[in-house]
């Protein structure tokens, strides 16, 4: 037996909480990110190892389908009612950036806690 105990990994639903609220999937306590989305090296808090967790093109996959989704019923509506121009550049496009600049950080931790989850780590086998 060694000297260092195994921590207790979390559920999975525990630790996609912790990853959307972009803290770190172990403790739920140190950040995910240094910056807007950039996984932090470490966790702060418990030391896990985070930088090495790759998400590459799926958080903004899974950015873009939600947001098509709730956005895109709004355009085709305001087309087809012939809304002024106003409505469309004035509300919509704001709107669809902001709900993008707001999903992308979190669908990014959800999809780093997963990977993280699973041990799927850049670099090769540990």
């Amino acid at each position: 037996m060694s000297a260092v105990s195994e921590r207790v990994r979390p559920d999975r639903w525990t630790a996609v909480a912790r990853g959307f609220r972009g803290r770190c999937p172990q403790c739920g306590e140190g950040a995910l990110f240094r910056s807007y989305l950039k996984l932090s090296e470490h966790c702060g808090r418990c030391g896990e190892v985070l930088g090495d967790i790759r998400a590459d093109d799926g958080p903004a996959w899974a950015t873009i389908l939600v947001v098509g989704h709730l956005t895109v019923p709004f355009f085709l509506i305001a087309v087809r009612e012939d809304a002024p121009s106003w409505v469309i550049f004035a509300v919509l496009v704001p709107a669809t950036v902001a709900l993008t600049a707001v999903l992308l950080p979190r669908l990014k931790g959800v999809f780093a806690s997963v990977l993280w989850l699973l041990d799927m780590r850049s670099g090769g086998p540990s």
